[in-house]
């Protein structure tokens, strides 16, 4: 469903991206790993054609993101923020939502507040949530927001950008299972990137990882712990040593 062949993406003299190759299976859950500042978001932000690489060529289910006709090419496409950038102004229910209000998936108002309430009742959220705002609610209850606006539209593919980021451990283990049984049911392709070795194993159907801008290794979840490469043996144990350098 999307592919990465031998793209660079420099910022000035720092190249971020040295010449990634990955494939996403249609359907399959993929989770990115590797350090911060490894490039993980300028891969996705180049997938979703908001940075364009410097070379190489990405595709989206056969269609190469640089001709892709915008509007419609983003509307195959959730996102899950990683500070769930909900807008402080809507009630919940107009920011599940958002595309359902606009553009070319636009739906009479009372359609998208029946699809915005459906999608909050899918993520364990009580209709009476839908006329509250964004800073009423705790911290787990507005990334449950932010994964009904995902899948509001019912994207084939859906993006997650370290989706358990600042929540305690047991609403991560809730956010991590709510994705994994969404992506399921809804047969999507996904793209996560995090840093967190509890979301990887609930998560994903394959691991790569990234680390000064190439995939050093890439496989299914199942053989991660047994892959023999130093680089990624070292990223999920949180070995201080190994050939990946802390930064201090």
């Amino acid at each position: 469903m999307i592919t990465l062949e031998n793209v660079h993406k420099s910022f000035g003299s720092n190249a971020v991206l040295r010449g990634v190759n990955l494939s996403i299976p249609r359907g399959k859950s993929l989770v990115i790993i590797g350090g911060s500042g490894t490039g993980k978001s300028v891969a996705l932000k180049c997938v979703l054609g908001l940075i364009r690489p410097d070379s190489g060529k990405i595709t989206v289910d056969g269609q190469d993101v640089r001709t892709a006709e915008r509007e419609a090419f983003l509307a195959r496409f959730g996102m899950l923020f990683q500070g769930g950038a909900l807008f402080d102004s809507m009630p919940v229910w107009q920011n599940v939502a958002f595309r359902l209000l606009r553009g070319s998936l636009k739906r009479p108002k009372s359609e998208a507040r029946d699809i915005a309430i459906e999608k909050l009742r899918r993520v364990g959220l009580k209709p009476d949530v839908a006329d509250k705002f964004p800073g009423e609610l705790s911290g787990g209850m507005q990334k449950r927001v932010g994964l009904a606006r995902a899948i509001a539209a019912e994207p084939e593919i859906i993006f997650f950008d370290e989706p358990t980021t600042g929540l305690d451990p047991i609403m991560s283990g809730v956010i991590n299972d709510l994705i994994r049984e969404i992506v399921v049911e809804m047969g999507a392709t996904a793209m996560t990137i995090t840093h967190d070795m509890t979301s990887v194993r609930a998560i994903a159907d394959d691991v790569a990882m990234l680390h000064e801008g190439v995939i050093k290794w890439t496989g299914p979840v199942a053989d991660m712990d047994t892959s023999g490469d130093p680089y990624l043996d070292q990223f999920i144990h949180g070995r201080a040593t190994g050939p990946i350098e802390a930064v201090r």
